[in-house]
C-alpha cells in the first residue's frame, strides 16, 4: 500500500499541472485579475496564480466547487458537512480562506464555514486562486489564500437559452436553467439552480453514550435540498461607462434521521435549514486613451440559519407576552431561528496607468456587520462595522522587472487601526519567470467569537461555548518564492512558502462558573451536568510551509498531461482542552502530501461530433488530528467522457457528459464522530445532458477582456 501511495505521489511531481486540458495558446493568453485587482496575461502576472479554466471543469466533470478544486488542485482538502464546506488550504482552515464571486466576498456562517453549493459550477467561466496572505489588497479573511469565482456572462445581441439536467448515484439530481437577453444597451442573465441528494451512509457504527453503537441511522452525508434563482441586469450607458444590478437568493434544507434508537445520536427533532439573499449595484467607468478604471459597488448579503421542527419540541424561548420559557412549544413545521447575519459593504476603486510603466491600484471599503440570534446572544443582537483605505503600485522599471508594493490600513471599530503591508518582485526571462514576495495578513475576530454563546455536543460529551469580547487580531507573516517556465508544450513551475500566524484564537477551558447566570437550561442537551465550559481566547500560533509542484505537456493537439503535487509541513501551538496547557502539534487536518494528475483526449471526429475523455486521479496520505483519529490516506480514480454534438437543429446545441467517479470503490468506513481521510460513498455513476438555445449575432458567452500586453503581443 505504502508502495502504491509513493509511486502516485513521484508522478504526480514529474507531472505537475495548474492549467488543465486546453489548448497551450489559450493559457498563454489567459487574463487573470485576482494576485493584483488588475488584468494581466497569465505568464505575466506579478503573483503565482492558478487558474481552473472552463475547459477544464468541463472535462472534469465535477458537480459541485468542492469537487472542482479538491480534484484539479493539490492544496485543497475537504470535509464536507452540514455546517459547510470545511475548506482547508495550505493547512489553514475556512476561516482563513477568502472566497469571491466576481470580486465580491461571498457570505456565509458567522463560524467561518462557507457553503459553497450556493455556487452553480454551469455558471462559473473560470477559477483564480492565489495562495497566502492578501490582505493588503482584499482585507479580512485574506491569510491562507484568495479563491475568485469570475461568473459567465452573456453580453451579445440575441437571446440564449441553456438547460443542464445531471442525475447521479443516491438520487443525485442536479439542474441548471439560464435565460439570457441582449438588446441594444441592456443586457440580463437569470440563471436557476436546483440540487438535490439523498445522502449516503458508510458505516453504522458510532462511538457514544461512552459504548459503541453498531446500528445508528446517522448518515455519512446527510439528504439535502437547495435551490437558487439570481439575476443580473446591467445598462451601457456608453461603451466605456455602464451600471449594472444583481440579486439572488438561495434556501437549503438539510433533512436528518428522526428514527433511531439513541437519542443523544440519531433521533433528531428538527432539520437545519438555511435562506441566504443577495443584492447588489454599482458601475464601472473606463477613462482616457490609458483605460484608467473607476468603480462603485454597494452590496448587502444575509445568511439566516433555523431549525426546522419535524416534531414536537419543547425548548428555550419566549412566550407571547415576551417572557422567557425553558419549555416553549415548537410544533412540527415551525422553525426557530438561531442566526441572521447581514452585511452591508461599499467598495470604492480606480486602477491609474501612471507615466514610468506604473499602474496604480487605490480604494476604500465599508463595511457594517448585523448579527440577530435571538437565543445565542446577550441581549439577542451584536454588530461590527469598520473601513479601510489601501493603495497599491505595480512598477515596470525594466521590460524584465516588476515591482508591485502596497498596503491597506483597516479602521476597525473593535481594533482600531492596523497596516498591513505587502512586496513583489518578478523577474523575466523569455519563457521564464522568477517571483519572490512577502505580505502580512489580518483577521479580525468574527461576531461569532465576540459575541456567540452556544451547546456544542460530540459523541457523549456536551460543551458550553462562549465569545469574548477581549480578543486580539489575528495576523500573518507569509514568504514565498518561485519560478516557472512556460513554453509552447511544457509548463513547469516550483513555489516554496512560509506562513506564520500569530494570536490564533481558539476555545480554550474554562470554570463552568463562568457560564453566564442567565444561561438557559436548554444549554444541559440531555440533562447530564457534565458539561465543559469554553471561551474563545488567544492562544495559539502556527507556522505552515510548503512547496507546490506544477506542470502540464501538450504532446499532440489531441491530448494534454499533468498532474499538481502539494508537499505541506505544519506545526502550532495548541491548547490543550484536557491538559489545559499549550503543546506543539501538528494543525488538525493536515496532510504532507496531496496530488492528482489527467490525461485528456479530445478530437473533432465529425463536423457535428466531438469526443473527449479525462482520466484523473487524486489522493492524499494521512491527514492528522489531535482527537478523535487520523484520517485515512486515499486514492480515487475518475473518468468522465464529453459527447458534444453540436448544432442538432438551426439554432439549438446538444452536449452529453457522462462519467464513473472513484472507479475502485474505496469507502472510508471508520466510525462516526472519527475522521475519515474522504467521505466518498464508493463507485457513483453520473449522466448530464445540456441544450442550448441561441439566436442572434455571434450568440456566445462572454470572453476574458484583453489587455495592452495582450494587445502588444
Amino acid at each position: 500500500m505504502k508502495r502504491k501511495y509513493l509511486l502516485a505521489a513521484t508522478v504526480a511531481t514529474l507531472l505537475c499541472a495548474p492549467i488543465g486540458a486546453q489548448e497551450v495558446q489559450d493559457t498563454l493568453r489567459e487574463v487573470v485579475v485576482t494576485g493584483t485587482g488588475t488584468e494581466h496575461l497569465l505568464k505575466n502576472a506579478p503573483v503565482q496564480t492558478e487558474v481552473i479554466s472552463r475547459k477544464m471543469i468541463e472535462g472534469y466533470g465535477g458537480k459541485s466547487l468542492e469537487e472542482i478544486l479538491g480534484g484539479l488542485t493539490a492544496s485543497f482538502a475537504f470535509n464536507e458537512g452540514d455546517m459547510g464546506s470545511q475548506m482547508q488550504l495550505g493547512g489553514l482552515g475556512n476561516r482563513f480562506i477568502l472566497i469571491l464571486i466576481d470580486g465580491k466576498r461571498i457570505h456565509g456562517d458567522v463560524g467561518g464555514e462557507n457553503d459553497l453549493s450556493l455556487i452553480d459550477p454551469h455558471n462559473i467561466e473560470r477559477i483564480e486562486v492565489v495562495k497566502g496572505a492578501q490582505s493588503a489588497l482584499y482585507g479580512s479573511d485574506a491569510i491562507a489564500g484568495v479563491v475568485n469565482i469570475i461568473t459567465r456572462k452573456h453580453t451579445d445581441n440575441g437571446w440564449l437559452l441553456e438547460n443542464t439536467t445531471r442525475a447521479g448515484s443516491y438520487s443525485d439530481i442536479r439542474q441548471h436553467n439560464a435565460i439570457g437577453i441582449s438588446h441594444g444597451k441592456w443586457n440580463s442573465y437569470l440563471n436557476f439552480q436546483l440540487q438535490n441528494s439523498a445522502g449516503w451512509q458508510n458505516t453504522t457504527q458510532e462511538y457514544t453514550e461512552a459504548t459503541v453503537i453498531n446500528n445508528t441511522k446517522n448518515k455519512t452525508a446527510n439528504a439535502n435540498l437547495s435551490y437558487q434563482i439570481a439575476e443580473r441586469l446591467t445598462y451601457n450607458i456608453r461603451k466605456n461607462l455602464q451600471l449594472y444590478a444583481e440579486g439572488s437568493y438561495h434556501t437549503k434544507s438539510i433533512m436528518r434521521p428522526q428514527n433511531g434508537k439513541h437519542p443523544s445520536c440519531d433521533v433528531y427533532t428538527y432539520d437545519l435549514l438555511y435562506h441566504n439573499a443577495s443584492a447588489a449595484m454599482g458601475g464601472r467607468w473606463e477613462m482616457g486613451e490609458r483605460k484608467d478604471i473607476v468603480s462603485l459597488d454597494a452590496t448587502w448579503n444575509k445568511h439566516a440559519y433555523y431549525y426546522h421542527y419535524t416534531a414536537t419540541t419543547l425548548t428555550d424561548g419566549y412566550d407571547p407576552q415576551g417572557n422567557f420559557t425553558n419549555y416553549f412549544p415548537y410544533f412540527a413545521g415551525q422553525e426557530n431561528l438561531q442566526s441572521d447575519q447581514q452585511r452591508f459593504m461599499l467598495d470604492l476603486k480606480a486602477v491609474l496607468h501612471l507615466p514610468h510603466a506604473g499602474t496604480l491600484s487605490t480604494g476604500a471599503v465599508y463595511r457594517y456587520d448585523h448579527l440577530n440570534a435571538p437565543m445565542r446572544t446577550v441581549g439577542g443582537k451584536a454588530h461590527d462595522m469598520g473601513g479601510a483605505i489601501y493603495l497599491q503600485d505595480e512598477y515596470n522599471p525594466l521590460r524584465w522587472l516588476n515591482i508591485t508594493a502596497g498596503a491597506r490600513l483597516n479602521l476597525s471599530q473593535n481594533y482600531g487601526i492596523r497596516l498591513t503591508p505587502k512586496v513583489s518582485t518578478m523577474l523575466s526571462i523569455g519563457d521564464f519567470r522568477l517571483r519572490m514576495g512577502w505580505s502580512m495578513g489580518f483577521k479580525s475576530p468574527t461576531t461569532k467569537e465576540l459575541y456567540y454563546r452556544y451547546l456544542h455536543v460530540m459523541g457523549s460529551s456536551t460543551f458550553f461555548n462562549m465569545g469574548n469580547t477581549s480578543l486580539k487580531a489575528q495576523t500573518s507573516n507569509y514568504l514565498s518564492l518561485g519560478g516557472e517556465w512556460r513554453g509552447r508544450k511544457f509548463t513547469l513551475s516550483a513555489t516554496a512558502y512560509l506562513n506564520k500566524l500569530d494570536n490564533m484564537i481558539a476555545l480554550v477551558n474554562v470554570p463552568v462558573s463562568e457560564i453566564p447566570t442567565d444561561a438557559t437550561s436548554g444549554f444541559m442537551g440531555d440533562g447530564s451536568t457534565n458539561i465543559v465550559a469554553r471561551r474563545y481566547k488567544n492562544m495559539e500560533d502556527a507556522r505552515t510551509m510548503g512547496i507546490d509542484l506544477n506542470a502540464t505537456y501538450n504532446p499532440h493537439p489531441t491530448i494534454a498531461i499533468g498532474a499538481n503535487y502539494s508537499y505541506l509541513h505544519t506545526t502550532a501551538h495548541q491548547y490543550n482542552t484536557s491538559r489545559k496547557h499549550l503543546e506543539e502539534v501538528v494543525i488538525d487536518g493536515t496532510a504532507h502530501h496531496k496530488w492528482n494528475a489527467y490525461a485528456s483526449w479530445a478530437r473533432q471526429l465529425t463536423p457535428r461530433y466531438k469526443l473527449s475523455i479525462n482520466l484523473s486521479t487524486r489522493g492524499s496520505s494521512m491527514r492528522y488530528y489531535e482527537n478523535n483519529g487520523n484520517g485515512k490516506p486515499f486514492q480515487l480514480w475518475r473518468i468522465n467522457t464529453t459527447h458534444d454534438l453540436g448544432k442538432v437543429a438551426k439554432s439549438l446545441a446538444l452536449k452529453i457528459d457522462a462519467g464513473i467517479d472513484n472507479i475502485f470503490n474505496y469507502v472510508d468506513t471508520t466510525m462516526r464522530p472519527y475522521h475519515l481521510g474522504t467521505n466518498t460513498p464508493g463507485i457513483t455513476a453520473f449522466v448530464a445532458v445540456s441544450l442550448r438555445w441561441a439566436s442572434g449575432k455571434s450568440m456566445k458567452m462572454q470572453k476574458a477582456p484583453s489587455t495592452r500586453d495582450e494587445e502588444a503581443e
